[in-house]
């Protein structure tokens, strides 16, 4: 007795610019023809360097972590603070807390500077006062021209650092300035700490935004 063998069913290519109808001389055959078959074959090579890329990506991103120090964790903490004061003061219509200009005219006149038109800068420098350097009240909005320390914005008759003085009096007020200024409280953090004010203030930035895009 023999057995008749079944014919195949008919299939569409796999190919996306292709798709056209064919019958496969094996069950697995995704092509039509040999063209589509090279196109597939290099389509799954990609895909398998890519994952490769990928995990080679997060295996360096693992051994950097692994090998980073406190002062690292230090900086990292600092940035995600930063990031957060500034978009946080940015959502509310801050202006440049040094020269008191408006974001309007900052972005006038700033706007095509790399990295944009503002910083978050701190009231009371990292190098004089580290022990201020993740102190939030202490880190405020600055166009790109007074962070950098340049006197072409600043408020007539002041340097920059005066007028920032100047600017966050009548923000905070004056007795809330002068705490800041007498605070000499030294501020030591461990990893663990530092990774979680790092954690804190990313999320913070990310609900900033996720409101500001809703």
């Amino acid at each position: 007795m023999t057995i008749e063998r079944k014919r195949p069913r008919p299939k569409k290519c796999r190919v996306p610019t292709c798709r056209a109808p064919f019958v496969p001389h094996v069950s697995f055959q995704t092509w039509c023809s040999p063209d589509c078959a090279v196109v597939i074959a290099r389509g799954k090579m990609e895909k398998k360097r890519k994952s490769l890329e990928s995990l080679e990506r997060r295996e360096i991103r693992v051994r950097k972590k692994a090998l980073k120090r406190p002062s690292d964790h230090l900086k990292d903490s600092e940035k995600a603070l930063r990031d957060y004061r500034r978009t946080y003061e940015l959502s509310i219509g801050s202006g440049c807390m040094s020269c008191g200009e408006s974001q309007e005219s900052i972005l006038a006149t700033q706007g095509w500077k790399t990295g944009g038109a503002f910083d978050a800068g701190h009231y009371l420098g990292k190098g004089a006062r580290p022990e201020l350097r993740l102190v939030p009240n202490n880190i405020w909005l600055q166009c790109k021209s007074c962070n950098a320390g340049s006197s072409k914005y600043a408020r007539k008759g002041q340097t920059v650092s005066q007028g920032f003085r100047t600017g966050l009096i009548a923000r905070i007020g004056l007795e809330a300035v002068e705490a800041l200024e007498a605070d000499h409280e030294p501020r030591k953090y461990t990893v663990e700490e530092l990774k979680a004010i790092t954690a804190e203030y990313r999320a913070k930035t990310r609900e900033l935004k996720k409101g500001q895009a809703a």
